[in-house]
């Protein structure tokens, strides 16, 4: 795997997520149909960066992140299938439903990333 390839995703996710306003997440191809419960496809840092897809309940004001697949180096991935796409939204409203997920903050110098088992 090149270094490179997945180094600043932290700091990506970091300067998308926790700087936008609900409309502002809303962006993205929208893989449903849905405004209560949007599933986004949205590229980061454009060509040869991320795609994040992710699930976005208006409603609770949750955001769930579903898959960040890299698109260079060697563990980059093209486009994921509309098979999988539906799987993942599936996958993720199932653990949502259980509780068997991990809550994402920032640390206190807003520089990492803290997971809590939740």
């Amino acid at each position: 795997m090149q270094k490179n390839s997945c180094k600043s995703i932290k700091t990506e996710i970091i300067e998308y997520f926790f700087s936008k306003s609900v409309d502002e997440l809303k962006a993205g191809v929208r893989l449903n149909n849905s405004d209560e419960q949007p599933y986004v496809k949205k590229r980061l840092k454009g060509r040869g960066g991320f795609r994040i897809y992710y699930l976005l309940l208006i409603k609770n004001v949750n955001l769930y992140l579903m898959f960040v697949p890299l698109k260079t180096g060697s563990p980059g991935a093209d486009n994921i299938t509309d098979e999988s796409n539906a799987y993942l939204y599936k996958k993720v409203l199932e653990c949502i439903r259980s509780s068997e997920l991990y809550k994402i903050e920032l640390s206190g110098n807003e520089r990492n990333l803290i997971f809590h088992r939740l």
